[in-house]
């Protein structure tokens, strides 16, 4: 692979530190040729590195684009590579006379680049917004930094995330720690609990907030002493503040310290603090991790995808000083705890954000970007995709997620849009184009472009919640069609569609537009023959959500002990829904979560999978409860669902997606049925644990979890084939939308 990589050459910080770092170790792989605009420190450290490296100068633009081209042209590069606002510029300038794609990583927001500096950010700042918008593809140095450019209307599918990584290998032993401490001019000793930061002194990162929460951590724990490491022209400040709060004797503030010197001041530390308002991923949190230091840091920019709250570490909010001496008190009294949270830290730094890990993920990006560049240019491509999507449902959501990652594998480069309620928040979640679904002109011209139309899982063809949606989603059906798109109904369900009208209405759109139906349940089968529907192709498959995998453990574990919820305990699982009549059978679940509990020790746990009604149906239940509970009311996106529903033992649940990732899991179910397609779900994978709403009583309701009890000692290997065969099923909603596009 032959990348040139475009930079000023001025460059320090953390963003020196990711390209230096990154190009030494492409050019083991391939080549990586660095052009720096201006010669200096940068370069000749690039040098010293064995990057290659040449230096174009000069202010005439015009000439140094035709310099550059003719040198590209010449060394046959694949790909440019651009890092900060000139390079930006340059690269968006020969972006088309060199025909190659251009690539730029964005190491901070354009927006603060030049505060303080009106005039630079008025001209420079300006350039840079422009070409950022005219190169092909932008890579964020964290997640956030990626969701901030989407917010600002950038293209969603043009984007790609790198963190910055660093060398694992263990540094040499760094001696005893006290003589050092000292000599920064900490009164320390062997007893002492040492938390510390590397940081400029200046306001966003916010070293006042440091020094007032260990004030408060400091007199629940006097061992406790403080380090500050840099300098800045908040230094008289911060130091006035620490003999306002009385802790001058405890705090050191050790100036800048040395590159060389850096490793045995981590090693000095016991915990390791950041507190900036802003930040995208900072070098120093895994810089402490590769010391296996305990971590409290404010939950900013990418760093909560280093930090498992309460697992590995503890985050707070920017500006809470209070959180965060609570969260150093704890830190300075439970060494164990201390000792398991700076290993777990290390066991996943040194995994997942390690050089390695970002050089492979670079490379991957380079192959992307080169494989959509040579993609063959087609009259339609792609892949429209309408469903009750952006409405803030998890079930609905899962859906799409699905949906969107069964496509890429299809086709990882295929264009995708997707009709939302929420279109803002659907580019920000999935990374997708994303149209408002009343936005009438933007979704017919995704049609007319592109291939395949997928009218996307749930019950979307009923008339009982709404006769509007009926209309709605059988007018793009026949929209679509028009237009020139193939029509795939996607692991759905059908009905009930009461009216006769309506009836007849869908079974003629549904005949004349559809190609393929993939059924997730039997019930909607026989809904389509009595209704007439014979034209399109109508296969039995299964719900696209059942393909989903659970977050990782760390990020469950999280989730749980933010609620309040031991990670590995004995639960029962209630996922409830506020539907009519469910207020005048409330209690019941709750009494029924307290004989879970007298009976299987169980401990109950009310799950919201819609986070706006279904908190409410959870404490209605639990009102008159008298066993110990909990409340999981935001447990957020799919994966994380069901990765705590994969820690209870037995599900008892309303909400139809609740039942299909505890399916999908191979859990116990018990379902109490408020709509036809819940009984039609359980019925086709084998099920019979259930009963109507308007039927249930506390007797039947407690037999039920008796049952479900027993299956608790299932052995592994039937629960793995029951699993098996669902997602085979779902497997030919992927294979029928392959034939339809021809892949």
């Amino acid at each position: 692979m032959n990348v040139i990589h475009l930079i000023s050459g001025g460059d320090s910080g953390g963003a020196k530190t990711h390209v230096l770092s990154l190009l030494q170790r492409l050019n083991q792989v391939g080549r990586a040729q660095l052009v720096c605009f201006r010669d200096g420190p940068f370069a000749d450290e690039a040098r010293e590195l064995g990057i290659p490296t040449e230096i174009m100068g000069g202010n005439n633009i015009p000439r140094l684009c035709r310099r550059l081209k003719a040198y590209m042209a010449q060394e046959g590069f694949e790909l440019i590579h651009c890092h900060g606002s000139r390079a930006n510029m340059v690269g968006a300038l020969l972006r088309r006379s060199t025909g190659l794609p251009v690539v730029s990583t964005v190491h901070s927001d354009y927006r603060l680049d030049y505060m303080g500096r009106p005039f630079s950010r008025l001209t420079f700042g300006s350039i840079n917004a422009w070409a950022l918008r005219n190169v092909d593809y932008r890579i964020g140095v964290s997640d956030a930094m990626v969701d901030l450019l989407i917010s600002r209307g950038f293209p969603p599918d043009r984007f790609f995330t790198i963190y910055n990584g660093i060398d694992f290998t263990p540094a040499p032993d760094q001696g005893s720690r006290l003589p050092f401490l000292r000599q920064l001019g900490l009164q320390a000793d062997e007893d002492s609990v040492v938390v510390g930061i590397a940081a400029r002194l200046n306001p966003v990162k916010d070293i006042a907030t440091l020094i007032r929460g260990f004030a408060a951590a400091a007199a629940e724990c006097p061992r406790l002493r403080l380090v500050i490491a840099g300098e800045g022209k908040e230094r008289e400040r911060l130091e006035a503040l620490t003999a306002e709060l009385g802790i001058e004797e405890r705090v050191c503030f050790a100036g800048w310290i040395s590159t060389a010197q850096m490793d045995r001041f981590y090693a000095a530390l016991d915990v390791n603090a950041l507190t900036s308002v802003s930040e995208t991923f900072p070098y120093a949190l895994t810089e402490g991790a590769r010391f296996h230091l305990a971590t409290v840091s404010t939950a900013v920019g990418g760093i909560p995808h280093l930090i498992d709250n309460g697992v590995n570490g503890f985050l707070f909010s920017p500006g809470d000083h209070q959180a965060l001496g609570r969260c150093l008190a704890r830190l300075g009294t439970d060494d164990q705890l201390r000792r398991e949270m700076g290993e777990k830290l290390y066991a996943k730094a040194s995994t997942q954000f390690s050089i390695q890990r970002t050089v492979d993920t670079q490379l991957e990006i380079y192959r992307q970007i080169l494989r959509r560049h040579n993609r063959p240019r087609r009259q339609r491509d792609g892949v429209v995709i309408c469903g009750a999507y952006g409405r803030g449902n998890a079930g609905d959501d899962a859906i799409l997620e699905a949906i969107l990652q069964e496509m890429r594998s299809i086709d990882p480069d295929m264009p995708l849009t997707v009709l939302s309620k929420d279109p803002k928040n659907t580019r920000l979640t999935y990374r997708v184009r994303a149209i408002h679904r009343s936005n009438l002109p933007a979704w017919m011209a995704a049609m007319g472009r592109s291939q395949l139309y997928i009218n996307g899982g749930g019950s979307l063809i009923q008339d009982v919640t709404s006769r509007r949606s009926l209309w709605y989603y059988l007018h793009n059906i026949e929209t679509a069609k028009r237009l020139g798109c193939r029509v795939q109904m996607y692991g759905c369900g059908i009905g009930p569609i009461t009216r006769d009208s309506h009836r007849r209405m869908a079974a003629k759109a549904l005949n004349r537009s559809v190609d393929v139906i993939t059924l997730r349940e039997p019930n909607s089968l026989r809904e389509l023959e009595e209704m007439g529907v014979t034209k399109p192709r109508i296969l039995l498959t299964a719900d696209p959500a059942l393909g989903l995998s659970p977050a990782p453990d760390e990020v469950v574990d999280s989730l749980l002990l933010q609620a309040g919820i031991p990670p590995h305990g004995k639960y029962i699982c209630f996922a409830l829904r506020r539907w009519p009549g469910f207020d005048e059978r409330a209690e019941l679940f709750g009494k029924a979560a307290d004989y879970a509990w007298r009976r299987y020790g169980l401990t109950p746990v009310f799950l919201a999978v819609e986070n706006r009604q279904d908190p409410l149906a959870g404490r209605l239940a639990a009102r008159k409860m008298e066993a110990p509970h909990y409340f999981l009311d935001n447990a957020g996106d799919a994966g994380k669902i069901i990765g705590a529903l994969a820690r209870m033992d037995l599900v008892v649940s309303m909400r139809l997606h609740a039942l299909i990732f505890a399916a999908g899991r191979g859990m116990p179910l018990v379902g109490v049925v408020y709509d036809p397609k819940v009984s039609a779900f359980l019925r086709y994978i084998g099920k019979e644990l259930f009963a109507e709403l308007s039927d249930l009583t506390l007797e039947n309701l407690t037999e039920m979890i008796d049952r479900a009890a027993a299956e608790m000692s299932r052995s592994g290997e039937e629960q793995t084939a029951a699993v098996e065969r669902l997602r085979n099923l779902e497997q030919q909603n992927v294979e029928q939308a392959r034939m339809l596009l021809n892949l």
